[in-house]
């Protein structure tokens, strides 16, 4: 009788099955594997291995689709991730409190937040920080969305630009006033004081509706040309654009015109 240890016939290796959540579990030795997929026969078996060219074959019919790119742009998705965007409220003032849990939980390492203090002349935000810096470079980010999940103020969200194509490296790193939403009609330029009577927790719940006679009254005093100000603004809302921002727009629209028909 032939010893178990040396008999090349006996495999004493442990044999590993999987459940049906994919977990791997033992098996008993004396059951031969059997797999869970039920076996192919007769045509089936013979046509398997062309049977992944099902796809390539069919679309040799099909007619062949151009995209008149950039003359004609398809419509992007709704929920598509884009490039970010800084938001206001809807007094003015910014919405991000300068926490760095955007740089934190970016797995490409791709923003980078510094945070500063308000202080009664210089209040950007709601609460006591707001973001001083806040830095998003696009060589590195892979929009997988994530920084504005880990956004407590939804300050960041993604808008549906995608066109940041740039000649320089340096003018892939769009700042804060590259990010910050455009000005809407009721809003102030910050720095100014919140919402007499509220504190950020108004704020967060979304029971401030806009600028207050208080607040224009003490831009007013302190930033008397401020083009946002009622009684200098014009018919539409002042809108402000960093410098990367500003021309990375002008080689996009340079671009589509030199590509459109």
């Amino acid at each position: 009788m032939a010893d178990e240890t040396t008999d090349p016939t006996k495999d004493v290796r442990p044999a590993r099955d999987t459940d049906a959540s994919g977990r791997e579990v033992a098996r008993p030795q004396d059951q031969p594997y059997r797999s869970l997929m039920e076996p192919r026969t007769g045509l089936a078996e013979l046509l398997a291995p062309v049977g992944g060219f099902g796809v390539t074959i069919s679309n040799f019919f099909r007619p062949t689709v151009t995209e008149q790119y950039p003359s004609d742009k398809a419509p992007i998705r709704p929920r598509y991730h884009g490039r970010h965007r800084l938001n206001r409220y809807a007094d003015g003032l910014e919405k991000c409190i300068g926490c760095e849990l955007c740089a934190w939980a970016c797995p490409a390492d791709a923003i980078y937040v510094e945070a500063a203090e308000n202080t009664a002349d210089e209040q950007f935000s709601p609460g006591e920080r707001y973001g001083r810096v806040y830095e998003i470079n696009y060589l590195r980010c892979i929009f997988c969305g994530l920084c504005i999940e880990a956004c407590p103020t939804r300050a960041l969200t993604m808008t549906n630009e995608f066109e940041l194509a740039g000649p320089t490296r340096a003018g892939m790193i769009w700042e804060k006033d590259d990010l910050l939403a455009p000005m809407r009609s009721g809003m102030l330029a910050a720095p100014h004081p919140m919402v007499e009577g509220t504190t950020d927790t108004e704020y967060y719940r979304g029971e401030v509706t806009g600028a207050t006679d208080e607040q224009v009254a003490w831009v007013a005093e302190h930033r008397p040309d401020d083009p946002t100000l009622p009684a200098n603004a014009g018919p539409e809302p002042v809108q402000t654009i960093g410098a990367t921002a500003a021309a990375q727009y002008a080689r996009t629209a340079a671009a589509t015109k030199q590509g459109s028909k």
